[in-house]
């Protein structure tokens, strides 16, 4: 179900990993059903667009101007100070209930925000719009074997490895998102694999940059999967690898255990560079 309704929480929050800061939701929910999604702890269906656009640009230029504060250049962008868009959604996937032709304007004519957000999905739709890079989209990569069972109905890892070029050609500044890194027998394997098809389908080597997230799963989503069938929990939920963490919000969740993660991070960091030396990762946790 499709709901407009007027957003009241003006809320900008600072980030400092993907973005500096992110905005307020534009639209809350998903339309998709993957087995990870954090989204569907808090909307299990459906999605909420705003219907107060203009507000909520209106308050990232407020923002911008008198109380960002952020030294640039930093990791998130050289120039600009950078608003994700779509925290709470996918953003590119749900872009015909949104306006969004005039959030991008906002962004590409803005002389100090700019936007960014993660898909699952090659927004076509886009290629007819130059945002002159102010638009950052990262494509979100993960093995394809992982992806066909963890996030059905999405565009396959080789379409969003080919629209990588594509969207740079079009005037987006794109950069990509192995999120969330799930660890299983075999995954260093797979993820060579993807490494080379990365290197194998990227002529713009010099802009497209990275970020990683080792996977941290809720306890109420691993339930709500279990009890609706939604694949994917013996890879997401595994005891034996994992500790409990409440997160800044309370929520139960588990991650990898503490010496097991950063090993997994060191060994992902060197297998990465020793294929893609050129994907700079700027962050990684």
């Amino acid at each position: 179900m499709i709901k407009q309704v007027t957003r009241k929480s003006m809320e900008i929050r600072f980030s400092g990993r993907s973005t500096d800061y992110i905005s307020p939701s534009f639209g809350y929910g998903c339309l998709l059903n993957c087995s990870y999604c954090y989204m569907k702890r808090h909307l299990a269906s459906g999605l909420t667009i705003a219907g107060n656009t203009d507000t909520i640009l209106q308050e990232i230029d407020r923002h911008v101007h008198f109380y960002a504060n952020v030294q640039k250049p930093n990791q998130t962008h050289p120039h600009f100070i950078t608003y994700d868009i779509s925290c709470n959604e996918d953003f590119a996937l749900h872009a015909k209930f949104h306006d969004w032709q005039k959030i991008f304007d906002f962004f590409r004519d803005h002389d100090k925000a700019s936007a960014s957000m993660a898909t699952k999905i090659v927004p076509t739709r886009f290629l007819d719009y130059n945002p002159e890079g102010k638009v950052r989209i990262r494509f979100s990569l993960m093995p394809q074997r992982m992806s066909s069972i963890l996030e059905p109905n999405t565009a396959s890892i080789d379409d969003r490895l080919a629209a990588i070029d594509q969207f740079i050609d079009a005037g987006y500044d794109i950069h990509v998102n192995f999120s969330p890194v799930v660890l299983y027998k075999g995954w260093k394997e797979d993820y060579a694999e993807l490494f080379h098809k990365l290197n194998d389908a990227t002529v713009n080597k010099d802009i497209v940059k990275a970020e990683v997230i080792m996977l941290t799963h809720n306890e109420a989503k691993h339930k709500f999967n279990l009890e609706q069938g939604i694949p994917g929990e013996e890879f997401l939920w595994n005891t034996t690898l994992q500790e409990p963490k409440t997160s800044q919000y309370g929520g139960k969740n588990v991650r990898y255990k503490r010496d097991l993660k950063r090993q997994a991070i060191q060994e992902f960091k060197e297998l990465h560079d020793s294929i893609i030396p050129w994907n700079t990762i700027r962050y990684i946790f």
